[in-house]
Order: C-alpha cells, then structure tokens, then sequence
C-alpha cells in the first residue's frame, strides 16, 4: 500500500509549531488525493484510552483525518513519568524499537503515505536511544524541518539542529519556518534562502504569525487557575485574546476588541459590569465584550449582574488567587491546538496552504 517515502515532522523545539504544521501537512496532501496515515512514535503527554496510554496529539489527529485509534499503531511508546531512569537502570527491559517498528510495518500496509511527528527538540529520546533524529533514520524517512522566524538564531538554531539528523545519515526534504511576523517575511527570506541553499536545503515555505493561535480558550484558563465555574459552562470553548483588568478599566480595550477576559475581585463585579454596560451603550456596541468573567475572593454578586452575564452567556469562574496571580498565570499558558480550539484547526490548514509549497514536497516524496 505505501506509495511515498515517509515523513518525519521535526523542530527546533517546543512550542515552535510543529503539532500545528504537522496538522496542515496532513489535511493539505490528503486534499491532494493522498492517503495518509498518522504516527507519533515517541510521546511524552498522554491521555488513557480504554486502558491504554496514548499521546494526547493523536488524538486530534483521528478526528481530523478520520481513522479508528489503535494505541500500538498511532502511539506505540509513551515516556511518561519516570521512564527514562527505569530504562537507565534496565534497558533490557523495553523493547521501544521493536514496538516503533512494528507501528511503520502496520501503517505502511495500509497507507500511501506515513507522516510521523517528532517530540520537543531533536535530542529529545535520546536518554532512552529514541532521539528524533535515531527515529526518523528507524523509519527510513525524510524530515520536514520546523523553526521560528528570524535571522541569525533561526539559522544558528536550524544548523545546531540538523547536525544530529546529519549525523544518523537522515535526508532534510526542506524547512519551514513558523511564526515569522508578517511585514518581515519579505526582508527575512532571501538570508534564509541563501543560507539554506549553501546546505543544499530547500526553503518549503515561510508561515506568518497569527495570533489567534496563541489565544487560549476559558476551560485552558480555567484549569491555569484552578478556578470552580459559576455559571455557562457550556461557553467554556470561548476564546480569550486578551485580559481586561476590573480594578482600572481600559476604554481602549471594550472600544476596540472582543473576547476580553474579565478578571476582577467578587466585591467588585456588580460596580465593574455595571460600567462595561454603559460603555457599552454609550457607544452603540453591539457585540458583547467579554468572553469569561474570572471573580477573586469573598463577595456577593447581585441577581442582577447574574442576570446580564446568563443573558451574553459569559463563562463565570471562581477562584481563590488574587487578581494579580490570575494575571500572571493566564499570561504563562503555552497555548497548543486540541480538539476545543476548532477554529485554529481551520487556520492551521489555511496557512500551511497558503504557504507551503506541497505540490514540491509531493513531488519530492514520489
């Protein structure tokens, strides 16, 4: 069933976008008329599945490309806590190889093209013989490399990187670089290029910063906070793109943006809302502001501020930190796409269209 050389996703390291580009690689060939198949060999952050750990991001990647979920096949080793000194004390023991190979060999017979991705930085696994680059040599493939946008560190970064893929003998088919801000996409191509072309890679394609991306959504706000919902649960997949302080209220703020995370003491919220309701009306704003109300500490809230926030159907959480903890806390989330979050989903696949040369790396894998 194979008909392309494997795939193998890698990057610089976290929270680079790999997860999100991987995603837009394998809904855009599948859109080519390839029948793709998914694989995160090596992971990290699991979720359980009838009994069986299974890494969180093949789980949104059976959703999106529609196939059934087999743990030893899509997920095949898992390093969760503790793994990695139990293998030091006795490698004997494990058999991860075995299992990853086993994984291509099932995927392989069913699919035209496997796409695996990698975990973290390119040494990640290695304490356990399972670095990316020993991965992606295991599964005779040819890596997509993903880094941020930039000059001097992006290309330190990608030659520092690609050493250990060049060391294990493992074919670079391009690179695409992530999160570049958009007026200097223009400035910063030609030094990529020319540096790149000096190492004999292609430039894949360079992918502009969006920043609806890194906009977390209320539930991932909420955990952050430990925080006990109130009230509107249901709307905890609203999404927040920036937070509006109750103490001093930003004008600028409710004139210019939606989804506004509210975060102010309980003992305030009825004089807060009150104000953000004649704002609103003053200026003739029809859409409502805010996407979650998160209240701190004792108070009461009247049934009438209850009232407004059941009418706009606005998140309402509880929690125990003071309004600068929260602050503090919302600002440290690394925001990663997952099943909640549909909207990057759809973004994800446009940019990676928009900017990604497939028809070369369809090409290429032929």
């Amino acid at each position: 069933m194979k008909k392309y050389q494997t795939l193998y996703v890698a990057a610089s390291r976290q929270h680079v976008g790999k997860t999100t580009s991987t995603l837009g690689l394998a809904y855009c060939l599948q859109r080519l008329g390839i029948d793709i198949g998914y694989c995160k060999p090596v992971g990290q952050q699991f979720v359980d599945l009838n009994d069986l750990k299974v890494d969180k991001d093949t789980i949104l990647f059976s959703d999106l490309i529609q196939f059934d979920l087999h743990p030893e096949i899509h997920s095949p080793v898992i390093l969760g806590s503790g793994a990695t000194t139990d293998f030091i004390d006795h490698p004997e023991n494990f058999n991860y190889e075995e299992k990853i190979l086993k994984a291509k060999v099932a995927l392989e017979s069913r699919k035209e093209l496997t796409i695996h991705e990698g975990t973290g930085h390119p040494g990640v696994g290695s304490v356990v013989n399972l670095s990316n680059a020993k991965v992606a040599k295991m599964l005779d493939a040819q890596v997509i490399f993903i880094a941020e946008g930039g000059v001097g560190s992006t290309i330190d970064m990608i030659n520092m990187c690609i050493s250990l893929f060049r060391e294990e003998g493992v074919p670079i088919l391009g690179v695409i670089v992530n999160k570049v801000r958009e007026e200097k996409i223009d400035k910063i191509r030609p030094y990529i290029e020319k540096w790149l072309n000096t190492q004999g890679i292609p430039l894949l394609g360079m992918v502009p910063y969006d920043r609806t991306l890194a906009w977390p959504v209320m539930s991932t706000v909420c955990k952050a906070i430990n925080g006990t919902v109130r009230s509107n649960s249901h709307a905890l997949r609203n999404k927040v793109a920036d937070v509006l302080a109750g103490t001093v209220l930003d004008r600028t703020k409710l004139e210019k943006r939606d989804n506004l995370l509210l975060v102010v003491g309980t003992h305030r919220l009825d004089e807060t809302l009150g104000k953000i309701l004649h704002i609103n009306a003053e200026l003739a704003i029809e859409e409502w502001p805010l996407s979650g109300i998160i209240v701190c500490g004792e108070g009461e809230i009247s049934s009438e501020t209850q009232r407004a926030i059941d009418y706009y159907q606005t998140p309402l959480i509880h929690t125990d930190l003071d309004t600068y903890g929260v602050v503090l806390k919302v600002s440290r989330i690394e925001v990663k796409i997952n099943r909640d979050t549909p909207w990057k989903i759809k973004r994800a696949i446009d940019l990676i269209e928009q900017n990604v040369d497939l028809d070369y790396i369809k090409k290429k894998i032929s």
